[in-house]
């Protein structure tokens, strides 16, 4: 009875302690490559040529309205259509050289050709 008794306390040490390990390592080692993503890809010259989902930060400005939530966004290497949900706006009134920061990430589309957006997450004024 007395090495059962042992023996389980041993495999309840030896479980606990390799919980533990394993937890460490998992909080240990944060996720860089969603950081380094966003800092990569800054201009809309990059952002033309990104993959589909690439996540983006552009600093420039919002210079005319397109319709349904589709603004041309213009930065020193080019303009690109953005599509900004008008609860990001949350009621700011902008003017065209009023400049602005956009994240959010490249929307590759082929249908029926080759289409390039930016699918806005979050606006800074």
């Amino acid at each position: 009875m007395k090495v059962i008794s042992k023996l389980l306390l041993t495999a309840a040490f030896i479980t606990t302690t390799t919980t533990t390990i394993a937890m460490a390592n998992t909080v240990a080692t944060p996720n860089v490559v969603n950081q380094a993503a966003v800092a990569s890809i800054k201009t809309v010259k990059q952002a033309m040529s990104a993959k589909d989902d690439s996540q983006v930060e552009l600093h420039g400005n919002v210079v005319k309205s397109l319709g349904d939530e589709k603004y041309e966004f213009r930065d020193q290497t080019g303009s690109i259509t953005v599509e900004i949900d008008h609860k990001l706006w949350q009621g700011h009134a902008i003017a065209a050289n009023t400049p602005v920061t956009i994240v959010g990430e490249v929307d590759v589309d082929y249908k029926p050709m080759k289409r390039v957006e930016i699918d806005v997450k979050s606006i800074r004024f």
